[in-house]
């Protein structure tokens, strides 16, 4: 995905967000149902998710600086990251609080229109804002299932998107039905426990944002797929005639680390084994345009020693 990709996502996401969210603080001010509450705090945290996530796009663009030398590709990962703060502590923790006081303390739901009528207008909104989320979603993920781009996606912005998104609207029903429950039955008990269902759903989606987005800071290596195209444009067996091994590293959504050993020949001058490393350089770019930074020492493959265990081993294969 390019460093633009998934911003009409984010951008539809945040309009829906903003209106849904007036809508219910006006629909809770009416009705006093929690469920409307928790969820006006849930819009609203959702709507400081996307503009965190339109910042960090915007940070990560700068230039590299003498102190920041590879550039501030990670900066993504980072808003990210606060995203699922934010999701946790605001959004999850918020309307456990809250539905927990409405169980403890419940009351009927007044004008009930209200409540139902803006529920039923954003689970609509919502569901046009996942639509185009699934939409951008679809064009860079190829042949994964969904759980695994989740957990393969090198940026952070279309799962984030898409998570919100569904918990979004997973989270609407459940009001929904708590709201009407606690109208049928009389007991606004119903409405406290559809406000403590949504909270344990933001904090389950939070954890695993957090856990995914927690890994792309320590540092992703690269798909296994790109991994192979690089070993295969490296290795041309004339000039470079064996990959010894190899290090790749994401500094940012779209810009990859290459750092790897090359066994040239013996008899190799200084000019030769400098044009063997510009030529490897050039192949693998060709095959991998995220491979923005390159570094690659030439060496003398002893079959002995690598035979023996001394000489260095790839990474264990992810």
């Amino acid at each position: 995905m390019s460093a633009s990709g998934g911003t009409k996502a984010i951008v539809a996401a945040l309009g829906a967000n903003l209106a849904i969210a007036v809508a219910k603080f006006v629909a809770f001010a009416f009705s006093g149902s929690s469920s409307m509450l928790a969820e006006g705090v849930h819009s609203l945290a959702d709507s400081g998710n996307q503009g965190l996530l339109l910042l960090g796009g915007k940070k990560a663009k700068r230039e590299a600086t003498p102190e920041h030398p590879f550039g501030y590709g990670r900066e993504r990962y980072i808003y990210g990251f606060l995203v699922s703060i934010v999701l946790f502590t605001v959004g999850g923790v918020f309307a456990l609080y809250e539905g927990y006081e409405k169980i403890k303390n419940p009351h009927d739901i007044e004008h009930w229109y209200w409540p139902v009528g803006v529920l039923v207008f954003a689970i609509i909104a919502e569901s046009f804002s996942f639509r185009m989320a699934i939409r951008e979603s679809n064009e860079v993920r190829g042949a994964l299932s969904w759980p695994q781009f989740v957990r393969r996606a090198k940026a952070p912005e279309l799962p984030v998107v898409l998570l919100e998104d569904l918990g979004a609207l997973v989270g609407l029903i459940l009001a929904l039905g708590g709201v009407c429950l606690a109208l049928g039955t009389g007991d606004g008990v119903w409405d406290g426990v559809g406000t403590l269902c949504i909270g344990v759903l933001l904090v389950v989606i939070a954890i695993v944002l957090a856990a995914e987005t927690k890994s792309l800071l320590l540092g992703e290596a690269a798909d296994t797929d790109e991994v192979a195209k690089i070993r295969e444009a490296m290795v041309d067996g004339e000039s470079v005639t064996r990959l010894i091994h190899m290090r790749t590293l994401h500094l940012g959504p779209e810009e990859l680390l290459v750092a790897a050993k090359i066994a040239v020949r013996h008899d190799d001058t200084a000019t030769e084994v400098a044009d063997a490393i510009n030529a490897a350089e050039t192949r693998i770019r060709a095959a991998c345009p995220t491979a923005r930074v390159i570094y690659l020492e030439p060496d003398i493959y002893d079959a002995e020693a690598a035979a023996s265990g001394t000489a260095p081993t790839e990474p264990p294969t992810p």
